[in-house]
C-alpha cells in the first residue's frame, strides 16, 4: 500500500531551517527586549512567544539559504541571528535605561540612596525611585502599542535584513553604540527640573545654616528634602508620557536603522 504521506530529509531539512533561523532571531529578541524579557516573565513563555512568532512569519520569508543546519555555516547563521535579535532588544532597552538613570539620579538628590533593594526586572540592586518610575515607563509602552510595534519592526527587519550566512556590517555595531551614549542624556533631561529644584533647595538650606549655626541642617534638611521631591515627583509624572513617547518612536527608529546598516 502506498504511503498517504511522505517526507524526504531533505524536505525536513528546508522545513526545520524555515523555521529554526527565524526562531532564534525571535527568541534573542524577546529574551532581551522590554517586557517580554523581564526575569519574571516565566522561560516557558518566552520560547513559546517566539515559537508562535516564527510559526506566524516564517511562511512569509521566501527562501531560506541553502547551508545545512549541522555544518559550519548553519552555525555562524545561528550566531548571527542571535546577536541581530539581541542588537534590536537593546535598542529598546535604552529608553527604559534612561528611565533608570533618571531615578537613580532624582534617588540621589531626594536622599533616598539608601532606599534600594534587589529588582527582579533589571536584575541588581536598584532605588525605589527609578523602580517606579520604569514601572510607569512599561505601562506607557503598553499604553502606546510600544509591544505590538516592536513586533511589527521585527517582521520588516527579515526584509531589511535577510537571513543569510554573508558577514554583518560593522557600520550597525557602531550606530548601536553611538546610541547606548545617549542613555546618560535622555536620563538627566528627564530628572533636571527635579535635580535642579532641589539643589537650589540644598543651596538655599547650606545659606540658611551659614547665617544661623543654631539652624539644625540635619534635622530639618532630610525631610524637607524629601516632603520636595514628592511634591516636585507628583508634578513630574504627567509629563512623563509626553516625554516617553517620542523616545520609544526614536527607539523603533534607531532599532529599523540599526539592521538596515547591519546589511552587508
Amino acid at each position: 500500500m502506498p504511503a498517504v504521506f511522505s517526507v524526504t530529509s531533505a524536505e525536513l531539512t528546508t522545513w526545520m531551517v524555515a523555521f529554526l533561523w527565524p526562531f532564534v532571531r525571535m527568541l534573542a529578541l524577546v529574551s532581551t527586549a522590554p517586557i517580554f524579557g523581564e526575569s519574571w516573565v516565566p522561560r516557558q513563555v518566552k520560547v513559546a512567544i517566539a515559537a508562535v512568532l516564527a510559526v506566524v512569519l516564517a511562511p512569509t520569508l521566501g527562501t531560506m539559504p541553502a547551508v545545512p543546519v549541522v555544518s559550519a555555516g548553519g552555525v555562524w547563521i545561528v550566531v548571527q541571528q542571535v546577536l541581530i535579535g539581541a542588537a534590536m532588544g537593546f535598542c529598546m532597552r535604552m529608553v527604559f535605561a534612561a528611565v533608570l538613570a533618571a531615578g537613580e539620579y532624582i534617588g540621589l538628590q531626594m536622599g533616598l540612596s539608601f532606599a534600594s533593594f534587589f529588582d527582579p526586572m533589571s536584575g541588581g540592586s536598584t532605588m525605589v525611585v527609578a523602580r517606579l518610575l520604569n514601572m510607569l515607563a512599561m505601562l506607557i509602552f503598553l499604553a502606546v502599542d510600544g509591544h505590538l510595534q516592536l513586533v511589527a519592526a521585527l517582521a520588516r527587519s527579515f526584509e531589511t535584513l535577510p537571513i543569510a550566512d554573508a558577514p554583518l556590517a560593522a557600520g550597525g555595531w557602531m550606530f548601536l553604540v553611538s546610541a547606548a551614549g545617549q542613555i546618560f542624556a535622555s536620563g538627566l533631561m528627564l530628572s533636571l527640573p527635579l535635580v535642579t529644584a532641589l539643589l537650589t533647595l540644598n543651596l538655599a538650606m547650606g545659606i540658611l545654616n551659614r547665617a544661623s549655626p543654631q539652624f539644625s541642617i540635619f534635622a530639618v534638611g532630610f525631610p524637607l528634602t524629601l516632603l520636595a521631591g514628592i511634591a516636585m515627583m507628583q508634578l513630574l509624572m504627567p509629563q512623563l508620557g509626553p516625554f516617553l513617547e517620542p523616545r520609544i518612536a526614536a527607539g523603533l527608529a534607531s532599532l529599523v536603522r540599526m539592521t538596515e546598516l547591519l546589511r552587508p
